[in-house]
């Protein structure tokens, strides 16, 4: 999918013939301003749109659509107004396809930054072929760790692991996930035996790794974890790790899963007679449309939180609060709002503000250094790169923002809603409850 939203007409290649070269370099400085203000500031989006990921991008096009009103003016850099131009790309959930059209945004597109979000598997390859081109590229909704150590030379080897030049990226990390998860847990009663759903995709490996993910930490902290191995995503048959966690006594199971993936565990579970007292799983349990999937079975169920209409947040584009933003999307939309809301509009926030400084937006070198100077209050939060919560090899690319933990709560009317139960690791992120036991 290759979609074009416009806020003006380009004349790239007008002012690329060797005629209006001639023209420019004869002109005034003023007419020369003219013809570069008439050449599109170009922002390449790709997010997976299709496929299993698909609830990752549900909100793209209600971000887009707000994003170039605000931008309708044009952007004023250095007293030259720019029409602004967003090309959108689909991943259709699948990382070639992602690589693909990240080659298509930078060589066919000519995009001056290129933005993607949503999972290792749409942000690496992405991010990837941007270093290689050596093209601005700003990303999010990834854990650090995937993003940054999975695309390393050497990703076993962490005296080998260098910064990158061109890809930058703003989210939270395994730590901070860890906190969440174990933090929520803690407000219960359980003999800390730990059922793990680690599948072979680029979060699974990593919040399965015995030295960076998960392992290393719940056994510090006395959980015993069952690892029943890596399962390939759309797995039809979860029976393998139902009879793992059932031997193992389990009374929690974490991991990280696609949607479909969980809502068919969650099912065979239900079917077998497995019912934990705690179920606190990323990724899938993001959307209300994956616990509504399961029924009634999906009261308690938790999750990872890092965007909420009470988030105390504001957009540096428009003001605008997370509540009103929220709230905009289900009146536009008519569905209830969910968490890429607030990331995929700080993506555009945080490509704003680096245009806006950059010592020329069209130049992919001042782009990248203006990206790394970043701090700007957003939607989502501070973003700002070189910071000490970030360690010292990833802190050039890296930016970490807030993460509390929720509980899926059906009410009255048969809907879903998230309520914070944690926020010992984002104290400024309001909680509204306290932790359940699954019924």
């Amino acid at each position: 999918m290759n979609r074009s939203f416009r806020t003006g007409l380009t004349r790239r290649s007008f002012i690329r013939t060797g005629a209006a070269a001639g023209i420019a370099a004869s002109s005034t400085s003023l007419f020369t301003r003219a013809l570069r203000a008439s050449e599109p500031l170009k922002l390449g989006y790709v997010s997976p749109r299709t496929g299993p990921l698909a609830a990752f991008g549900e909100a793209d096009d209600f971000v887009i659509k707000r994003f170039l009103e605000a931008m309708k003016g044009g952007l004023s850099v250095g007293g030259t107004t720019y029409p602004v131009e967003v090309v959108v790309k689909d991943s259709q959930s699948n990382p070639n396809r992602a690589a693909e059209v990240a080659k298509e945004l930078i060589v066919d597109d000519a995009v001056d930054i290129v933005l993607v979000s949503s999972t290792p598997e749409t942000t690496n390859p992405v991010a990837t072929q941007c270093e290689i081109e050596e093209v601005p590229c700003i990303s999010t909704v990834a854990p650090w760790q995937p993003y940054f150590i999975g695309r390393q030379s050497n990703p076993g080897d962490p005296a080998s692991w260098a910064p990158f030049k061109s890809t930058f990226h703003f989210f939270w990390g395994l730590e901070d996930v860890i906190s969440v998860f174990t933090n929520m847990w803690g407000q219960l009663s359980t003999n800390k035996s730990v059922g793990g759903l680690f599948p072979n995709d680029g979060d699974g490996n990593a919040w399965g790794d015995k030295q960076v993910g998960f392992p290393p930490v719940l056994d510090k902290l006395g959980y015993k974890l069952t690892d029943p191995g890596r399962f390939q995503d759309l797995t039809d048959d979860f029976s393998a790790q139902i009879a793992a966690f059932r031997s193992a006594e389990v009374e929690i199971v974490t991991g990280v899963v696609i949607p479909p993936d969980f809502t068919t565990f969650w099912n065979q579970a239900m079917q077998r007679g497995f019912k934990p007292k705690i179920a606190s799983v990323g990724k899938a349990l993001l959307f209300p449309v994956a616990v509504e999937s399961v029924g009634k079975a999906g009261h308690n169920l938790s999750s990872e939180v890092w965007w909420t209409p009470s988030h105390p947040f504001k957009s540096s584009l428009t003001g605008i609060s997370a509540a009103d933003i929220a709230s905009a999307y289900e009146q536009d939309t008519g569905k209830q709002w969910t968490q890429p809301i607030g990331f995929a509009h700080a993506l555009f926030e945080v490509a704003v503000d680096a245009l806006k400084r950059s010592a020329d937006p069209k130049d992919p070198g001042a782009n990248i250094e203006a990206i790394g100077a970043t701090n700007l209050h957003t939607l989502v939060g501070p973003v700002q790169f070189g910071q000490d919560n970030v360690p010292p090899f990833a802190r050039k690319n890296v930016a970490k923002t807030p993460l509390v933990g929720g509980q899926w709560r059906l009410g009255k009317d048969d809907k879903y809603s998230i309520i914070v139960v944690d926020n010992q690791t984002a104290p400024e992120i309001p909680a509204a409850g306290h932790m359940e036991a699954i019924a």
